[in-house]
């Protein structure tokens, strides 16, 4: 039988540091991260993964914030009693977490986000797709990617991208509001909803080239956006906007050059990417 020896100084400390490691959590996220809309970056795509596993995400994870995962956010926070924000704090991502790594079973979420993200944004051609879909003189609606303001056009005129026309004076001032009350040649990723298809595109939320309550295509002065004299391409009466504003799609040209605009083909992407 051998004598027993005494436990050195060295074991008692290693013995120490294993019980601290068993009871100190793992953490998936940076430390202190803060995720937020249009980010992208690993810990968004463990993000996505875990909202999956708990029913809150339902499209394949990518890695980047978009407004779908913003709601998945927002429906996640209003669940467990968290501050609705689509921010994904350290409160936020330390209850993801941990219910996710509980295998929780997934939950059933209410809300009308749900119906969007299950509906997939689709990067269709202008082309080959998109132009024989929606014919001129018909309806979609537009998503404002940024701030989720939805309204109404309809394609009036445009042979290598779509020029549109919002419907009412309404649908006018919720496009204003999304774009904070002045119009601009800005470059906004949207979605268009048409025939049930919900399609990656990028609006120049510019009206131009027409006169409001001037007879349509006739030649007048002073056309919007600077256009001076010309035919009045504005189909779209009392809607309080003069002239039209471009869309473009995956592919689309401008009319000037015939050539595809880098700025719109960038906003047509993140609107694409936005459905993640």
């Amino acid at each position: 039988m051998f004598p027993k020896k005494p436990i050195g100084t060295l074991s008692v400390l290693i013995l120490l540091t294993i019980a601290v490691m068993s009871l100190t959590p793992v953490y998936a996220y940076s430390e202190g991260v803060v995720l937020r809309y249009e980010m992208e970056n690993h810990d968004v795509l463990t993000l996505q993964k875990d909202l999956s596993t708990l029913g809150f995400f339902h499209v394949a994870p990518t890695g980047y914030f978009g407004s779908l995962t913003k709601e998945a956010v927002k429906d996640f926070q209003e669940a467990h009693g968290l501050v609705v924000d689509g921010l994904a704090g350290p409160a936020t991502l330390r209850k993801v977490q941990g219910l996710a790594s509980n295998g929780d079973e997934k939950q059933t979420v209410s809300r009308g986000s749900q119906r969007n993200r299950e509906s997939s944004v689709q990067m269709l051609s202008w082309f080959d797709e998109v132009k024989p879909l929606w014919n001129r003189g018909e309806k979609a609606v537009i998503t404002d990617v940024a701030t989720g303001l939805r309204f109404n056009v309809q394609r009036t005129y445009g042979r290598n991208h779509a020029d549109v026309e919002t419907l009412t004076k309404e649908d006018t001032r919720i496009l204003r509001e999304a774009i904070g009350g002045s119009w601009s040649w800005e470059r906004r990723p949207v979605i268009v909803e048409i025939k049930g298809h919900r399609i990656a595109a990028s609006l120049a939320p510019m009206p131009h080239a027409g006169v409001d309550g001037l007879p349509t295509n006739e030649t007048v002065n002073n056309r919007s956006g600077g256009f001076g004299r010309g035919a009045n391409l504005n189909a779209v009466h009392g809607n309080g906007m003069s002239g039209h504003m471009d869309i473009h799609f995956k592919g689309s040209l401008t009319h000037g050059s015939s050539s595809t605009c880098s700025d719109h083909q960038r906003a047509v992407e993140r609107a694409y990417r936005s459905g993640s």
